[in-house]
């Protein structure tokens, strides 16, 4: 080989070995400039309080600037989607939810993949539901209540906030496993709900704890079960659905950190650590149980754990969706 063709093939495969490694440096000096988290659903609820918690973490971590930005619509599949097209450098990130990475694949037409178009992050907490019921309805318990159903089929009003949401879709696997039969009310958000459960319009509702705790507590609606492995803390009177008569009926809500498909390991390992630190704090974990969330066991906070949590969560529900014929209004 002469001299002047070794010395080009030296160049080329220099040049081909340039964009891995402008990668590299990329990853090593993240972050270098503001990072955008999108939050897919509005301003003040339980969505945008935990962003603006995990963006003030990631400021303390990096010393960086980052913008909270509310992109709302579709069940928050428009704010998904931007992220899902968005460059995979480390500076879009998306604050996703049961709602998001498991039912609307489910009930919406994307133009994304939610196991494919994303890198997980961290599995933040998750949000059992509890089983609540309007002070009218003449039972005391979770069978009762069960029992009431089976001998009034089609009586019973269950409200929730939408076609789709873990309240509605969770009031069709309580049907499919007591043989029940009852109405869907929905609602435009959770506190319409708890007004009609108090003022006795529905029968009961599948909730989460931070909106009908404080109802119970005030002796304003009936509590029949948490409907997850293990009870509340600060209500360790209410029963779980294994306890209370209805074993395996698991309503829980989640919430996780992701990035765009092709996001550097290293990023992704950096923005990890950030949140794992955030999870340890005392005040953050207090804040949390606060709003009715769970924080996730240690060994759960890798971004292996939140893509298994979410391939199960889907193995579960998507059956029940589909079989049920549920579809976006």
């Amino acid at each position: 080989m002469t001299l002047p063709r070794r010395r080009f093939l030296h160049l080329a495969a220099g040049a081909a070995a340039l964009p891995a490694m402008s990668r590299i440096a990329s990853a090593q000096a993240y972050p270098s400039r503001p990072i955008t988290l999108v939050v897919p659903f509005p301003p003040g609820g339980p969505t945008d309080l935990l962003g603006r918690m995990v963006g003030e973490r990631l400021r303390l971590s990096f010393g960086q600037s980052v913008i909270i930005e509310n992109v709302t619509g579709a069940n928050g599949s428009i704010g998904v989607g931007r992220v899902a097209r968005a460059a995979p450098d480390g500076y879009t990130l998306v604050l996703g939810l049961w709602n998001t990475h498991v039912s609307n694949p489910a009930i919406y037409t994307l133009s994304y993949d939610v196991l494919r178009d994303f890198e997980p992050i961290v599995l933040l907490s998750t949000i059992p539901s509890l089983i609540v019921a309007s002070k009218s309805v003449p039972a005391d318990d979770l069978k009762g209540f069960i029992a009431w159903m089976k001998a009034n089929p089609g009586k019973a009003t269950e409200g929730h906030v939408g076609i789709g949401s873990i309240g509605h879709v969770g009031g069709i696997l309580l049907q499919n496993l007591t043989g029940t039969r009852f109405q869907h009310v929905p609602y435009r958000g959770s506190a319409p709900v708890m007004q009609a459960l108090v003022a006795e319009q529905i029968d009961f509702g599948i909730e989460s704890a931070v909106t009908s705790l404080p109802q119970f507590r005030a002796g304003a609606i009936k509590a029949f079960a948490v409907a997850g492995k293990s009870r509340f803390a600060s209500a360790a009177e209410i029963p779980t659905t294994d306890e209370a008569g209805l074993p395996g009926f698991y309503v829980t809500a989640w919430f996780g950190l992701y990035a765009p498909k092709g996001t550097a390991k290293d990023i992704i390992a950096k923005l990890n650590a950030s949140a794992v630190d955030m999870l340890a704090d005392p005040a953050t974990r207090q804040r949390l149980v606060e709003l009715g969330q769970d924080v996730t066991p240690r060994d759960e906070q890798t971004p292996e754990a939140l893509a298994a949590f979410q391939k199960a969560d889907i193995e579960k529900w998507w059956p029940v969706i589909k079989q049920a014929g549920v579809k976006a209004e």
